[in-house]
């Protein structure tokens, strides 16, 4: 049965480190034990979406290993439909992350099995039912333009994190509902945020860390602030944990800016929690007064 969110992306296994600081060039900084936790734009996305109560499906591939076994197991438990999920003959996709005391990470991202996402896949889809499509670029670029294009054209709303920024046809732009980038990529895009809906998108989002999101809509700019918590443990997935929860909303019939508001309360109580997946809050959490 098609679900009401597609989500196609990546699925890796996190290897997440803790530094004192990020090394230099040719330096070498001891840090503390290796911790293995699931993660990968696309897998994150999905089950941030799933923890808020979204119906949705990871269209995506994971490799015969431990790893791909660990990933199964924390999408399937967070809710997460995995038949569009192949594995693939090249080993699970891994993120290799340092985070420092501050919170803030640095990652680097072995593709593995990511890689495998095809074109064939898409047209092996069913679009009935289907309200959005979000994808993220971890896999070929050309699978995500061609999905883009199959929603579009069967009149499904479709989202995209452009992260990391990577040139798309013109024509792909335009069929995006909702562009969403942070202010970093948003510059590489264009001069000013307004701007980027001259790229073709209905809409863009630009997230800005704990400082919120901008929604950018073709009647103007509509910041919305960040929720404040108590401690950053670390941020590692929070900008997939909005793209989850902004989609799942979306996927619900919200307008944009009303679940952008809602993705806000989920990106910043992801922070207060080690990890990205395991961070995810459920509707509950998320409804409670500490969120808002």
């Amino acid at each position: 049965m098609t679900k009401p969110l597609l989500v196609l992306g990546s699925a890796n296994a996190d290897l997440v480190v803790e530094v004192g600081r990020r090394p230099g060039g040719g330096e070498t900084v001891l840090g503390g034990d290796t911790v293995v936790l699931p993660g990968g734009k696309g897998a994150n996305t999905a089950v941030a979406a799933a923890r808020v109560g979204a119906s949705v499906a990871l269209v995506g591939a994971l490799g015969d290993d431990g790893y791909g076994s660990l990933l199964r197991s924390s999408l399937e438990d967070s809710g997460v439909d995995t038949a569009l999920v192949k594995t693939s003959q090249r080993p699970t996709g891994i993120a290799y992350i340092t985070v420092t005391p501050d919170g803030e990470n640095s990652i680097v991202v072995s593709p593995g099995a990511n890689a495998d996402v095809a074109e064939s896949d898409v047209d092996a889809l069913s679009f009935d039912g289907v309200q959005v499509l979000t994808c993220s670029l971890e896999v070929p670029l050309e699978t995500v333009i061609h999905a883009i294009d199959a929603a579009s054209k069967a009149g499904v709303k479709t989202v995209l994190n452009l992260s990391p920024v990577a040139e798309l046809p013109a024509e792909t732009l335009k069929q995006l509902t909702t562009l969403i980038v942070n202010e970093h990529e948003a510059a590489q895009l264009a001069s000013d945020w307004r701007h980027l809906l001259r790229l073709g998108p209905h809409t863009a989002i630009v997230t800005l860390g704990e400082r919120g999101v901008a929604v950018v809509l073709p009647a103007g700019v509509k910041e919305i602030p960040g929720v404040k918590v108590d401690k950053v443990v670390d941020t590692t997935g929070a900008g997939d944990a909005f793209a989850g929860a902004f989609s799942a909303r979306l996927a619900e019939g919200d307008r944009v800016v009303v679940a952008a508001e809602y993705a806000v309360k989920v990106a910043a109580l992801s922070v207060t929690k080690a990890g990205a997946q395991p961070s995810y809050p459920t509707a509950a959490e998320v409804s409670s007064p500490v969120a808002g």
